[in-house]
């Protein structure tokens, strides 16, 4: 007998002009399976979602869900089918409560009425069927983040929906929270729901997938069960090539102190905080989220008020007290969310590139050499791969991975000393994430101090040459590649240990 797939997509082709995103791509998901979904930024994972659930229609192919034949003109007809998705920015009103999010455009009215009563005791039985509790009349704002994407798959299954897209879905999500929202995907696997599960962190797809299917370049390079592929093929069949170690060699010389901050306290998170960094050193800052990492950041770019500490920057005490004026003393910063802080989107490459150095491209009264300009940005478009097709491309079409490159890029010329790099490889694909390790080695390199705050202990263990492990606001221990550095080591210190 046959096998009736929950989702069958036989080559859908799919173009944007002369483009060809998708060419001839097929995927099947059974009911009740988690199938993971992978791929490097802009190999058409996204356009294949977005072709399922509506928002796109396909050029040619055919799409049967459990057997029959469907055409999804649109959003709405995807929502009939019993198709949702939660993108990785969550799409919820945040002064409405979490049962108006849930039922927000199905209200439960009679003769016009809503029953509010009625909404909210169906939006606490949805919430408690997968295993949680929240009250059904908070507003949405207050809640964190892992609750409300809790909101977000309970409005998917208030439309009783039978397919279920994850993208990204632990990009912005603590480790205690990701075995949560795991624990939900499997309660809704045991219901029959299928899950389609975008991601770039390949632990997650082998802890969570039932199957595995991956795209590069709009067409399928294979599909495989978690059991029958080792991490490495994976990532040779993303990216086309395989990679001799993630993590690329970096030849730097660790030289003179470069930084070194001594007994750092703020009013809101940090007690007592002390730490060096060296010229050519990356030294990296690990812990749970709300330890106080990211705080130390913004204390020494200028944008928390100290309360007590030091800052002494190549042998000088310094004071930083706006982020223009830390620039100027020569310290960088690539914030955690590179498109609300890092990027101005709308602005060209070349105009992104050069804002941090225009006393290197004016001439008399602050007036802008455009050759010169074009030349340091096209310079740098080339040295640091950044896919496009010229250096006047927006920022916001470009994907995320080259997005992070050209944030790195605003630093690659200054004058800086010591560059902070706050989740630098977040939401990118592998491909684009050695790219990135290539860059900071290189920076490293040319003698910047670099620290590195990330959640990714892989990556904090690969990337870095000493680790600060953080725990509730205050520094709980220090490693070194020559203790040989576990990720039970760095949980340890981060929940209490020493």
């Amino acid at each position: 007998m046959d096998q009736t797939y929950r989702i069958e997509m036989n080559n859908i082709k799919k173009s944007f002009g002369k483009v060809n995103v998708l060419k001839n791509v097929s995927l099947k998901v059974k009911p009740g399976e988690i199938h993971a979904f992978l791929g490097e930024n802009g190999a058409g994972k996204s356009t294949l979602m977005k072709v399922l659930s509506g928002i796109y229609k396909k050029d040619d192919g055919e799409i049967k869900i459990d057997g029959n034949l469907v055409d999804i003109k649109n959003p709405n007809i995807a929502k009939e089918l019993g198709i949702g998705i939660i993108y990785q920015e969550l799409a919820l009103a945040p002064d409405l409560t979490v049962a108006e999010n849930i039922f927000l455009g199905s209200f439960q009215n009679k003769n016009g009425i809503v029953q509010w009563n009625d909404m909210n005791s169906k939006a606490f039985e949805l919430i408690k069927s997968i295993g949680f509790q929240v009250n059904p009349k908070t507003i949405t704002g207050y809640l964190s983040v892992a609750h409300q994407q809790v909101v977000e798959i309970c409005k998917a299954l208030s439309q009783n929906v039978k397919v279920l897209i994850l993208d990204e879905p632990t990009a912005v999500l603590a480790p205690q929270d990701v075995e949560k929202l795991f624990d939900i995907l499997k309660t809704l696997k045991s219901q029959g729901v299928s899950i389609i599960y975008i991601s770039h962190r390949l632990e997650e797809i082998f802890e969570i997938a039932d199957a595995i299917t991956v795209l590069k370049d709009g067409g399928v390079t294979g599909s495989v069960l978690p059991k029958e592929v080792s991490k490495d093929q994976l990532i040779s069949m993303m990216i086309g090539r395989n990679l001799e170690a993630l993590f690329p060699e970096r030849n730097a010389q660790i030289g003179k102190e470069m930084l070194k901050i001594v007994n750092l306290s703020t009013k809101e998170k940090l007690k007592n905080v002390s730490l060096t960094v060296h010229a050519g050193e990356v030294v990296g800052l690990a812990g749970l989220v709300g330890s106080g990492r990211t705080e130390i950041a913004r204390a020494l770019f200028g944008v928390d008020k100290l309360e007590s500490g030091e800052f002494i920057l190549d042998g000088k005490s310094i004071q930083t007290k706006s982020p223009s004026d830390a620039v100027a003393k020569g310290i960088g910063l690539v914030p955690e969310s590179r498109k609300e802080d890092g990027l101005v989107l709308p602005m060209s490459i070349r105009k992104n590139i050069t804002m941090t150095q225009i006393k290197s491209i004016t001439k008399f009264i602050n007036v802008i050499q455009s050759k010169k300009e074009k030349e340091m940005a096209n310079d740098l478009i080339q040295k640091l791969r950044i896919k496009t097709n010229s250096c006047e491309t927006p920022v916001e079409n470009l994907s995320g991975g080259n997005q992070q490159k050209v944030v790195l890029a605003k630093w690659y010329h200054t004058n800086t000393k010591v560059l902070i790099l706050d989740e630098p490889t977040r939401g990118v694909d592998v491909g684009a994430k050695v790219e990135i390790y290539q860059l900071i080695n290189e920076l490293a390199e040319k003698g910047l101090g670099i620290i590195v705050i990330s959640s990714e202990l892989l990556e904090v263990i690969g990337l870095c040459d000493r680790i600060y492990v953080m725990d509730d606001g205050r520094i709980k221990g220090s490693l070194t590649k020559e203790e040989s550095i576990t990720e039970a080591k760095i949980m340890s210190l981060a929940v209490g240990g020493s």
